[in-house]
């Protein structure tokens, strides 16, 4: 199979990966091997066998694939990623006792110095472990946006909004406004990318929703919210405004193809059939759906409808890591338990939902999620030379069943070299470990 170009004319790589399984998740699902990725600059230049993109070509820095798989960087479609901060501070709770009795209360107390490094030490664990772009919502976000562009990783970020008195903004107006000049300010940015993120139906009024609505399509900017996160939820909703969640949100105008709904749990079929009518994207995110005991979202009954589903994994407080490579094993799985049908959810479909559907949902299909030329290049490097991924059949089902976070070996984002052979190379791991220790001991003495 010959490769394919941007058509630009050749000249020096900044970077080559060669000798690799290349998987590209393009449109027609090319594989080559050994396969090889050029890249100049911010993008993919070229893609195709290994020798044909050999000949003749220099590059100022070649990475030998040799026993690897290269495949677009995951996309974390869902988290919260300074709650490093509070990994295992309380587990083993419902949602709303979780949340209520422990999260807010110890979000009380934070810094904007404590989100800054806690979304570091996020950072660190998603490179290594093969994500390369992550949506957030939290507090301090515009530490969030300096973090991510300290480590290099592109992301869809955005401030928690409620009706209540934040820790961060105090009242609501002062948090729209906020929002709107952090719009402002990283516009420009190559990775960083600011939403407008209300934080739940429950915890924000009619008004609020839709002024947020109002704020995020005047900006041309993604909305998000937790939506149908568990079967409570549905019933306060529905007893405080007689519908439920989703059909709340339509009667408020607010479904629609830039509205990023995370969790959807709680669905009945007139709920899918909404999502499904609008275009909604929905983040799933069942390791922590799984730990709080929320439920099993509907997932292979929303693809079927033709829903985008990516995958998220949540914060570290419900999870408790950010893996996932481990996020799409349980992914598959717990579907295929959940329906007592073994073909739920093959492997070649997680693995979409971990990228094709999470750059879709975050608003940058046709950007990153595949390997093409003229792509930002976002590609991770999977070692395959190991005892747990040997012998390889098929390797988009080692990648959903077997792999580990671990097995990554180098990350790639925007062209830009951010961990090789295991090494971070854009901070300093042990300073961003020890900082979050010491923050560990005020939050919990």
């Amino acid at each position: 199979m010959t490769g394919y170009s941007t058509g630009t004319p050749d000249g020096e790589l900044d970077l080559l990966i060669t000798n690799g399984l290349v998987i590209t998740l393009d449109d027609e699902g090319r594989r080559f091997q050994p396969g090889a990725v050029a890249v100049r600059g911010s993008r993919i230049a070229e893609v195709g066998p290994a020798a044909s993109i050999l000949s003749g070509r220099k590059a100022s820095k070649t990475i030998d694939a040799s026993g690897c798989v290269v495949l677009p960087g995951l996309i974390n479609a869902h988290t919260h990623a300074a709650m490093t901060l509070f990994r295992g501070l309380a587990d083993d709770l419902p949602l709303m006792e979780w949340l209520q009795n422990h999260i807010f209360p110890a979000e009380a107390k934070l810094r904007e110095d404590w989100v800054y490094w806690g979304t570091l030490l996020a950072c660190a664990e998603m490179v290594l472990s093969g994500t390369t772009t992550f949506c957030d919502m939290y507090l301090f976000e515009h530490k969030v946006a300096e973090a991510a562009r300290a480590a290099g990783m592109r992301a869809l970020v955005g401030e928690v909004l409620y009706d209540f008195p934040s820790p961060h903004y105090g009242p609501i107006e002062n948090g729209l406004r906020f929002t709107e000049s952090l719009i402002e300010e990283w516009r420009s940015d190559p990775l960083v990318r600011i939403a407008v993120e209300p934080h739940a139906i429950y915890t924000c009024s009619p008004e609020l929703l839709r002024r947020c609505h109002d704020l995020a399509t005047a900006q041309d900017t993604p909305l998000i919210i937790h939506l149908a996160e568990s079967q409570w939820e549905v019933e306060e909703v529905l007893a405080r405004y007689g519908l439920r969640p989703v059909a709340h949100l339509e009667n408020l105008g607010l479904l629609g193809p830039h509205l990023i709904a995370d969790h959807c749990v709680a669905l009945d079929f007139h709920d899918m059939e909404l999502l499904a009518e609008h275009k909604v994207q929905v983040a799933h995110n069942p390791e922590s759906n799984m730990k709080l005991a929320s439920g099993i979202a509907p997932v292979p009954a929303l693809l079927e409808m033709g829903v985008n589903v990516a995958l998220g994994t949540d914060g570290c407080a419900s999870n408790n890591d950010l893996d996932l490579l481990g996020e799409m094993d349980s992914c598959a799985k717990l579907h295929k338990v959940a329906g007592q049908d073994p073909t739920v959810l093959s492997a070649a479909t997680v693995l979409s939902m971990a990228t094709r559907n999470g750059a879709k949902a975050l608003g940058m299909e046709g950007q990153v999620g595949q390997l093409a030329p003229g792509m930002l290049a976002d590609i991770i490097v999977v070692d395959f030379e190991q005892p747990h991924l040997t012998p390889v059949y098929e390797p988009a089902s080692h990648l959903v069943y077997a792999a580990r976070g671990a097995d990554v070996r180098h990350t790639i984002i925007h062209g830009r070299l951010v961990m090789e052979n295991r090494k971070l190379l854009t901070m300093d791991v042990g300073e961003v470990m020890e900082r979050v220790r010491s923050y560990a001991r005020i939050i919990r003495p």
